[in-house]
């Protein structure tokens, strides 16, 4: 079960509990379910109990305990705890929830996280006239369209041409945040004008953001495209970033290394396991040991079941199910060196992963190999997906 089917399950309980008549309250919206924090345990946690306290007149406590009952009857949810005032701890059924996560990312590829359809938002970036807060906005402008917006950019006079030959940073227009002049009538790469940008009657009012970060000195362009952009899109807008030759090494001390490295990695354990004539099936990822009876095997005739030789990787999967909520939370709060962050988390998750991917010497490939080559494979999606929103190439080979 992914974050959003686990929503969706929680409001299913929530509208069963009031067509009972245990809670009289309207049944919101959207459910958020994060990680637990400290003092929860489980999978994921919501404090939705505490939001429908004061409007079903009930305790908190007694709210939770009604969702969790339903809850526990609920397909992929293995329990449910309660714990302080009246948070739901809830722990997924294990290898379900592994196998669907995975083939969630890889059916989405690279728009795991993006939203299906336009959500009307209109925003209007406006930047000042200084290659770190181009760069800023064109990534902000790409998660944001991820997200569903539809934004216009500008800045406050023509970009320098470097910034978009070198640099892939496009605007949409320059001038001043409240009129800028139109380049020509399509936005970058033949993209439309976005409907609405000048307050066309009967649509939304735009969103307007004008982008500040601590400017960049010296000039980011001699690093090239990728290292520039990650050189500017990492650190936090109000930190100065380090414009030197450090993102151009390839060592393990260079992130923007680690996160190409770990996507060139999948792709070569996608190439090496088609030479060995086994591909991608999510399933479980444990192996297991010598003697471990198989599924159907009758309950009264099993002694002893060895324990699994393979773990699943829980913080790699952690960080995996996370991307979505990483990519909202860069549209709001306009920050993508948040999403830069990110994308390091995954890797530095996953590059330990990936050695156990292939089978080593004469063994032969299972359906465990199968399901560890799909995550894998999922890996390589967050990780090219989230290097695309960041206009970073994601290489084949490195």
């Amino acid at each position: 079960m992914t974050p959003v089917e686990l929503s969706r399950t929680v409001l299913r309980a929530v509208r069963r509990a009031v067509d009972d008549g245990e809670l009289d309250v309207g049944v919101p919206a959207a459910v958020k379910v994060t990680p637990p924090g400290p003092g929860g345990c489980g999978d994921y946690a919501t404090s939705l109990a505490l939001q429908l306290a004061g409007p079903a007149g009930q305790p908190p406590l007694r709210v939770a305990e009604i969702l969790r009952t339903r809850l526990l009857h609920s397909d992929g949810i293995g329990d449910v705890v309660v714990t302080g005032p009246g948070f739901l701890n809830i722990s997924l059924q294990g290898e379900g929830s592994q196998a669907a996560l995975v083939r969630e990312i890889l059916e989405a590829g690279e728009r795991y996280g993006h939203v299906e359809r336009p959500t009307g938002q209109l925003v209007q970036l406006h930047a000042p006239h200084e290659v770190r807060a181009v760069v800023v906005m064109d990534a902000l402008a790409r998660v944001l369209r991820s997200q569903g917006a539809l934004v216009r950019t500008s800045c406050a006079s023509r970009p320098e041409p470097d910034w978009a030959q070198v640099l892939g940073a496009h605007v949409d227009a320059h001038g001043t945040p409240e009129a800028p002049a139109p380049v020509d009538a399509h936005g970058p790469q033949g993209a439309p004008t976005r409907p609405g940008a000048h307050g066309t009657p009967g649509t939304p009012t735009p969103l307007h953001l004008t982008l500040r970060p601590v400017p960049a000195t010296p000039d980011p362009t001699p690093l090239g495209r990728d290292a520039a952009r990650w050189a500017l899109l990492h650190p936090a807008a109000h930190d100065r970033p380090r414009v030197t030759a450090e993102h151009l090494v390839q060592r393990e001390s260079n992130p923007l290394f680690r996160v190409r490295y770990a996507h060139a990695r999948t792709r070569a354990l996608s190439r090496n396991a088609a030479d060995l004539g086994f591909h991608a099936e999510p399933g479980p990822l444990e192996t297991p040991a010598p003697g471990t009876p198989a599924r159907d095997t009758p309950a009264q005739d099993i002694a002893v079941r060895p324990r699994a030789v393979q773990h699943p990787p829980t913080p790699l999967l952690t960080t995996l199910a996370a991307h979505p909520r990483t990519l909202q939370a860069v549209a709001a709060h306009h920050a993508p060196d948040r999403l830069a962050r990110h994308l390091v988390t995954v890797a530095d998750a996953a590059l330990p992963f990936l050695l156990t991917v292939l089978p080593r010497g004469a063994e032969k490939p299972s359906a465990a190999h199968r399901a560890r080559l799909a995550l894998a494979e999922a890996v390589g999606a967050v990780l090219a997906g989230g290097l695309s929103l960041l206009g970073i190439d994601a290489p084949e080979h490195l």
